[in-house]
């Protein structure tokens, strides 16, 4: 399969930039990657999430197949939420741009700083 050129509405990358261009989504699936989570561990393992981003987070993963959702009876009922095969396969990705932040992201930083430096009024 070959990587198109053009990233025209309909083409499947941009998919892709639009399900880690949202912020919480590649660190729901870091968090996710080594067992399922109740969204309250999630809570407490992702620093500065609210719960209604958590849950959207969580409803816009599962609906594009890259989570399931568990459901277990009990009093409190409670919920898991663990990768899928298909959000598994994203873990590659997600860790790649995780290192290419870690090694450009201060070049980054200096670069808008910069640009605000520069910036009129």
């Amino acid at each position: 399969m070959s990587v198109q050129q053009d990233f025209l509405a309909d083409c499947p990358a941009r998919l892709a930039f639009d399900l880690l261009g949202h912020t919480w989504d590649p660190v729901v699936l870091w968090a996710l990657r080594h067992r399922p989570y109740r969204p309250r561990e999630l809570r407490r393992m992702i620093g500065g999430i609210s719960p209604k981003a958590l849950t959207d987070t969580l409803n816009r993963l599962r609906h594009a197949g890259l989570l399931d959702r568990t459901a277990y009876p009990g009093v409190p009922p409670h919920v898991e939420y663990a990768l899928t095969d298909l959000g598994r396969s994203l873990l590659g990705p997600v860790e790649a741009l995780g290192i290419w932040a870690a090694e450009h992201g201060g070049e980054v930083a200096r670069a808008w700083e910069e640009s605000e430096r520069r910036a009129p009024g």
